[in-house]
């Protein structure tokens, strides 16, 4: 069904573009709030910064999410083969607790060394992501 996905040549690479846009906007957004919650910015009020920086990342991650999917659906049998694929998608799964976590927690009110530690936590997740997307390519 989503053969075309693969087999058009322009479908995927065009997939690959909006998932690259999608983790710009989730790791660009992710760390310029983690750098407030480390201090920097001070003049810079917490909530806002929040709202907007997490609202974009939150876009990115629905982009990517959305861009996956296809790309995903276009040959699933290979990706589950994958076993860098499957340690990518529980490492997305760890960086989304870890999110849930700081929220839970009441980070944003407490920016204490628990969330700080939880925003390299959170950087790490994010990166270790992006090194096993693109690692897929080559497995």
């Amino acid at each position: 069904m989503f053969d075309w996905i693969v087999s058009h040549p322009w479908a995927y690479p065009a997939l690959e573009v909006v998932h690259i846009v999608g983790i710009g906007l989730l790791l660009g957004n992710l760390v310029l709030f983690e750098l407030r919650v480390w201090g920097l910015g001070p003049e810079l009020p917490v909530r806002p910064l929040a709202r907007m920086a997490l609202g974009l990342a939150l876009l990115g991650f629905l982009i990517i999410g959305a861009s996956g999917l296809l790309m995903f659906a276009g040959q699933p049998e290979e990706l589950l083969a994958s076993r860098v694929f499957v340690i990518k998608m529980g490492l997305v799964m760890l960086a989304g607790l870890n999110a849930l976590w700081f929220h839970a927690r009441g980070s944003l009110e407490l920016l204490d060394r628990g969330a700080r530690l939880q925003t390299v936590v959170s950087v790490g997740l994010w990166l270790a992501v992006i090194i096993c997307g693109r690692w897929i390519a080559y497995e």
